[in-house]
């Protein structure tokens, strides 16, 4: 996927015929697409799914012929020895159709879309029913853009900014918000909120949390045991908030001896900047392969947790809840 230039439009045709079919794909783990395409009958794929969910090989003439040709044409289409791959993974939240990197996501410039995406956007649209509308909001690191879409979608008078440091996701993301119908996003490169002006009524990030030996844009996390670049993020938000603003973060933390390091540096900033705030773990338990792995020899677990924060109007700072 790295070295091939995407025709958006062509991409774009692509989703809208897969939707027309009816297709739904929901991404698991790489443990368990492993697993599943481990299987003897799982060889090649025999329908959609199994072309654009679980990344297998697939004969030529098991496909449409204009589904190859929309294929070939958007750029996502690898042909090797009379076999043919899509170059492109097609997850489902809802009704709504998510392209990303296929299996197995190997490249520096991979988007990343899995099981914490879905955590993620549940707890996105529970936190929505809770705060006013935003009139500005930003997805930090948007990935495939599933952040800024339900955003989008949920108040489509906002100005929604899919930001990212990595040109595919950018792609990837406009075509799935125009996939979504979701006029209102634009897809724009910042490192965290560097590269934009002004200020926001809303700030959300599902960023990357683990410590990454390769240090893959999409897994990597930096210091304080993956939990460096969520910290970068709370800052940042913080310090462009609006009054009354959002701040809504879902991230991976790694536990050491029952502590919350993350938390612990956090909520200095948070009492001092925030009229309320909470955190909860969503899932105390998740990435559990990766404890084997070089920086998690002293970590116990690694927890799920969902930050939501409201910049102060005025007067002192109320407490957070855990």
């Amino acid at each position: 996927m790295t070295a091939t230039t995407i025709d958006t439009d062509a991409l774009l045709a692509l989703g809208q015929a897969l939707q027309r079919a009816g297709y739904q794909f929901t991404t698991v783990t790489p443990a368990t697409h492993r697993r599943v395409n481990g299987r003897p009958d799982n060889a090649r794929a025999r329908d959609l799914r199994g072309v654009f969910g679980w990344s297998r090989p697939v004969e030529e003439a098991t496909l449409p012929a204009q589904t190859v040709a929309l294929m070939r044409r958007a750029g996502v289409l690898a042909e090797k020895d009379g076999q043919l791959r899509a170059a492109v993974r097609a997850s489902t939240i809802g009704p709504r159709l998510y392209f990303h990197s296929s299996f197995p996501t190997r490249d520096e410039d991979a988007v990343f879309f899995g099981p914490d995406t879905y955590r993620y956007v549940a707890a996105l649209k529970r936190a929505m029913e809770t705060i006013a509308p935003p009139r500005r909001a930003v997805d930090i690191g948007t990935g495939g853009g599933p952040g800024a879409i339900e955003v989008a979608a949920r108040f489509p008078a906002c100005e929604t900014i899919a930001a990212d440091i990595n040109d595919r996701a950018l792609e990837l993301a406009g075509v799935n918000a125009r996939l979504a119908g979701a006029t209102n996003v634009q897809a724009r490169h910042s490192d965290l909120l560097k590269d934009l002006d002004g200020d926001f009524d809303l700030v959300l990030s599902n960023p990357p949390f683990i410590l990454d030996p390769d240090k893959l844009r999409y897994r990597h996390g930096g210091d304080m045991r993956g939990a460096g670049l969520s910290l970068q993020i709370v800052e940042a938000a913080l310090e462009r908030l609006r009054p009354g603003g959002s701040l809504l973060l879902y991230t991976g933390i790694a536990i050491v001896d029952g502590r919350d390091e993350f938390l612990a540096t956090i909520r200095p900033q948070l009492e001092a900047a925030c009229a309320t705030w909470t955190y909860e773990e969503l899932d105390p338990d998740i990435f559990g392969g990766q404890l084997d792995s070089d920086g998690y020899e002293e970590v116990e677990r690694i927890a799920a947790v969902w930050l939501h924060a409201v910049k102060r109007t005025d007067g002192p700072p109320a407490a957070g809840r855990e």
